[in-house]
């Protein structure tokens, strides 16, 4: 019997039911049928499980109701007289008696009291319900299988940075920042986008080892991991100088504001010359938000219109530029 003709079947059954004990039984038996087809990953039948569940509960309620018109159901005297040894005058049958306690008796009776029209609305919104659970969880899969795949990739491409050294390191380290919950907070995080590392493995990169004796760091960080930025500029061989700020067009997340701006860092080590007075670009640049960490073109104008001629490396970064070396995840793929 497919399940088509079990679930048609199923309705018929609760539509034709005389006695409220064979209602219970088939609701029963969807309730255990709902939670193997949970584990058996067959999200169609437990959506129709789940139905005929309702639909049996409700038509518990209109056979209660029925029976309380005809034979009658037990009152609270009928069961005094019990208890005290005296025979009621009509033996009415307990929901107690049918196997209904008073949780299923409450669920029975807010059910049937809805209007046929809102109980079809209810029976839609639970089936929608099992869809959106398993959009979900076949969605969030996805994700991690991307993101270990970008791990993967992330971890052999770690290993090979260049043996040149460079005067100017722009750097956008995939930062890590630990949200309140990683069971209910991920959806906004950088990990769904690509893969991230702890501030101690940023750290011990090798950097300083491509760096020139005398070297200027433009260093990304985001409002909450700026003490991890100048801890991992610390690490490189870098002392901290100033910042600039990027001031975008419009606000992300954040827990104490929603933050509109990115901090580029600058840190030096040996004597690096700061522009000529008069050269300087003003601390506050506007620019318009790309791809997730995607950084504006106004950045790299900058760097070069302060260090023509140095030799140019950038970290993490997303594609080649002409006159840069680049290392990074996603510019070794569009190598390839």
């Amino acid at each position: 019997m497919t399940e088509l003709v079990k679930y048609d079947a199923a309705r018929k059954a609760i539509a034709e039911a005389k006695a409220v004990d064979e209602v219970k039984h088939i609701r029963d038996v969807h309730i255990a049928m709902a939670a193997y087809a949970r584990q058996a990953k067959n999200h169609d039948l437990e959506a129709d499980a789940i139905e005929i569940r309702l639909r049996a509960t409700r038509r518990i309620d209109q056979l209660r109701v029925a029976q309380k018109e005809t034979v009658g159901l037990a009152t609270g005297g009928d069961a005094m007289k019990a208890r005290v040894g005296e025979k009621p005058e009509v033996d009415r049958p307990t929901l107690a008696s049918q196997g209904i306690d008073k949780n299923l008796a409450h669920q029975a009776r807010t059910l049937g009291a809805m209007s046929e029209e809102r109980f079809e609305e209810v029976v839609s919104d639970a089936r929608a319900a099992v869809s959106r659970v398993v959009h979900h969880v076949v969605d969030q899969d996805t994700k991690a299988e991307r993101r270990a795949e970008r791990e993967l990739e992330l971890a052999a491409n770690q290993r090979a940075l260049p043996a040149k050294r460079y005067g100017v390191i722009y750097a956008d380290p995939e930062w890590r920042f630990e949200v309140y919950s990683r069971e209910t907070g991920m959806n906004c995080t950088a990990d769904n986008h690509y893969p991230t590392s702890p501030t101690e493995e940023i750290c011990n990169r090798p950097v300083g080892d491509i760096a020139a004796d005398d070297c200027v760091l433009f260093l990304w960080a985001t409002a909450p991991m700026l003490p991890d930025a100048l801890k991992v500029m610390d690490a490189w061989g870098f002392t901290y100088k100033s910042q600039f700020a990027w001031a975008k067009n419009r606000a992300g997340t954040g827990y104490w504001n929603r933050n509109r701006h990115e901090l580029l860092l600058v840190g030096t080590k040996g004597d690096v010359p700061c522009p000529a007075p008069g050269t300087q670009w003003d601390s506050l640049i506007e620019a318009l938000v790309g791809r997730h960490s995607e950084k504006p073109e106004k950045f790299y104008e900058l760097i070069e219109s302060y260090f023509p001629n140095l030799p140019k490396i950038e970290l993490n970064a997303r594609r080649a530029r002409p006159g840069w070396d680049a290392w990074g995840n996603e510019v070794m793929e569009a190598a390839q």
